[in-house]
């Protein structure tokens, strides 16, 4: 019994600290890491870059900070941007149990397809993935592209890191809120 309230103080340390690690970026240092995600982004799927252009809006989170021993958490900064500009800052986390060891940073963008799905995000107070709104996971298939039915969904995620999308990982859960800047 003791070793479990020990694992769960650790692993309510490590959502702490990758919580209060991210959470103090400025407008303009924000801003750098939004345009800086999406080259990147760019670079490592065409049919991606494809999607964004044609979406109401695009939020961008460039780096989200995963640790966790047993418990853990998850925490990120980022931007809302329709039409190639800034609108709104927004914050995701999400916290999970179950066996978990290490941290990690990832990049995530979530594309609104069309005006109504924008629309909706924008009008929450908080939005939880998978509650508010479902995100099909887009993957990459043969030849770089986005599996069909994927790209007919009014909410489209993408996570990535600098070696490229990243599979098996889910937005589902993930709290998403306005934040002031």
């Amino acid at each position: 019994m003791q070793s479990i309230r020990w694992l769960a103080a650790l692993g309510c340390a490590a959502l702490c600290l990758a919580a209060s690690g991210a959470g103090a970026a400025s407008k303009d240092e924000i801003d750098a890491d939004v345009r800086e995600a999406v080259q990147n982004f760019y670079k490592h799927t065409s049919a991606g870059k494809e999607l964004a252009q044609k979406a109401a809006g695009m939020l961008v989170f460039p780096s989200v900070i995963k640790a966790g021993i047993g418990i853990g958490g998850e925490y990120g900064e980022g931007a809302l941007m329709v039409k190639g500009r800034t609108v709104a800052y927004y914050s995701i986390a999400a916290a999970s149990i179950g066996f978990q060891l290490g941290a990690q940073a990832r990049s995530q963008i979530v594309l609104f397809m069309n005006e109504n799905a924008l629309a909706g995000f924008r009008r929450s107070e908080g939005w939880t993935a998978g509650v508010d709104g479902s995100v099909a996971l887009a993957t990459l298939g043969a030849g770089g592209s986005i599996d069909t039915e994927t790209a007919k969904k009014p909410v489209i995620g993408f996570i990535f890191s600098g070696k490229g999308l990243m599979y098996n990982l889910t937005f589902e859960g993930s709290k998403i809120s306005k934040i002031s800047r």
